[in-house]
């Protein structure tokens, strides 16, 4: 009888342990896969909520991207809003420098808020990049 306890034991844990390792065997989707599977999700949480419209429009956003989307030009158009993003930050630091030079408190609070958000969206940009 002590034999059988640990054997079930063992047997149980191979069993609830299963969905684990098959969950982590699913590759992480990436480039276009991961923009139709998006969209794919957004359609259903649409209809969920019995949202003909919005449905609709993401379904002819699915049928864009089924047609022309590459990952050679998703990943070029990401390459292009970093680059882009990059350029708004430095724009904004130049113009919070400007305003620090003539010491007016409230542009200088203006500008750093700028400043920041530029920067978030560089980081967004950023994290996008590697999608």
């Amino acid at each position: 009888m002590k034999l059988l306890s640990p054997l079930a034991l063992l047997a149980l844990c191979g069993v609830l342990a299963t969905p684990l390792m098959a969950a982590e065997e699913i590759p992480e989707l990436t480039g276009c896969a991961a923009k139709k599977q998006g969209i794919v999700n957004q359609i259903e949480l649409a209809k969920s909520h019995g949202n003909a419209d919005q449905q609709a429009g993401l379904q002819t956003a699915l049928d864009e991207v089924t047609a022309h989307c590459t990952d050679a030009s998703l990943k070029k158009e990401r390459e292009n809003k970093v680059l882009d993003a990059k350029h708004e930050v430095s724009k904004r630091q130049a113009d919070l420098d400007k305003a620090m030079s003539k010491g007016d408190a409230e542009k200088i609070n203006k500008r750093k808020d700028k400043l920041a958000e530029s920067r978030k969206e560089l980081q967004e940009a950023l994290d996008e990049l590697d999608k």
